[in-house]
């Protein structure tokens, strides 16, 4: 007996059996309904347990919130860098397939230039534009390392815009179309002709106000009508003959009634310019 009771595993196990075997009598036995004392004692645990349970799960709430803000206000700010990363690439597309356009533009033209003259174009890009209403001076990223000279005339696939005004070792200025011309200066005059048509001749003296070149010094005779084009003569001795420079868009009387006054629409715009060509007569031997 004092044995067994010494067995402290062994009274443990029995005591156990016994709880679990009351445990599964009160379970599965008929149920007893509550007295008040337990309905009183129940339902106050539940009222309190309810009173702890919302402010907690208010607070679980709360913080799972924050939480998400967190995730998503991480989310907005990776896709804003994205979407500023995708503008910038879009743009830089965009700017590099109008360069690829205009570049093959440019070289379908020198192509067409070598069948009809022995020019050498050399493809310059504008690097600076003057933004003084006075003077139109052009930049470019040729220069005197390059083989570039005063007054070589520059132009684009479109037609005749100026000529360098001044070159430095590493770019060039170029005084645009609208400057050379002046009414007061005849030497900065340009002769031109009429493509197809040799036989007439003319000075580009001004620039109109109106976006036009003027055209003076045309005989009376000369046969010119509306819609011909203007390229240069190359009798000025400063731009080589056969550039187109514009399209006669009227024409009236001159000076005294002698002559007549021609009104030509420039080919190539002086805004928004790229790419310019200037033009290497290559001397005769």
């Amino acid at each position: 007996m004092f044995k067994f009771l010494g067995n402290k595993r062994l009274i443990f196990l029995m005591f156990g059996l016994i709880c679990f075997f009351i445990l599964m009598g009160l379970t599965l036995g008929p149920r007893v309904p509550m007295t008040w004392p337990e309905k009183f004692v129940k339902d106050s645990v539940s009222w309190t347990q309810g009173l702890f349970y919302k402010p907690a799960a208010a607070i679980a709430g709360f913080f799972e919130d924050i939480r998400e803000l967190r995730v998503i206000y991480e989310e907005n700010k990776t896709l804003k860098l994205t979407l500023t990363q995708y503008a910038r690439d879009t743009q830089r597309l965009n700017e590099l397939e109008a360069q690829n356009k205009r570049l093959m533009e440019a070289l379908g033209f020198t192509e067409r230039q070598r069948q009809t003259n022995n020019y050498i174009y050399r493809i310059a890009e504008v690097v600076t534009v003057s933004t003084d209403p006075y003077n139109s001076a052009t930049t470019i990223n040729l220069g005197d390392t390059d083989g570039i000279k005063e007054n070589m005339a520059v132009m684009t696939v479109d037609g005749l815009v100026g000529r360098v005004s001044k070159v430095f070792g590493f770019h060039s200025n170029v005084q645009l179309l609208k400057e050379i011309t002046d009414t007061d200066n005849n030497s900065k005059a340009i002769a031109v002709t009429v493509k197809g048509n040799d036989d007439v001749f003319g000075m580009i003296e001004s620039y109109d106000k109106s976006g036009e070149l003027v055209m003076n010094k045309v005989d009376q005779g000369d046969q010119i009508k509306v819609g011909d084009t203007i390229i240069t003569s190359g009798l000025g001795q400063v731009f080589p003959k056969g550039i187109e420079v514009g399209t006669v868009t009227s024409i009236g009387p001159g000076e005294f009634g002698i002559t007549q006054k021609v009104m030509v629409k420039p080919k190539a715009s002086f805004t928004h310019i790229r790419e310019v060509f200037v033009v290497e007569v290559p001397e005769v031997k």
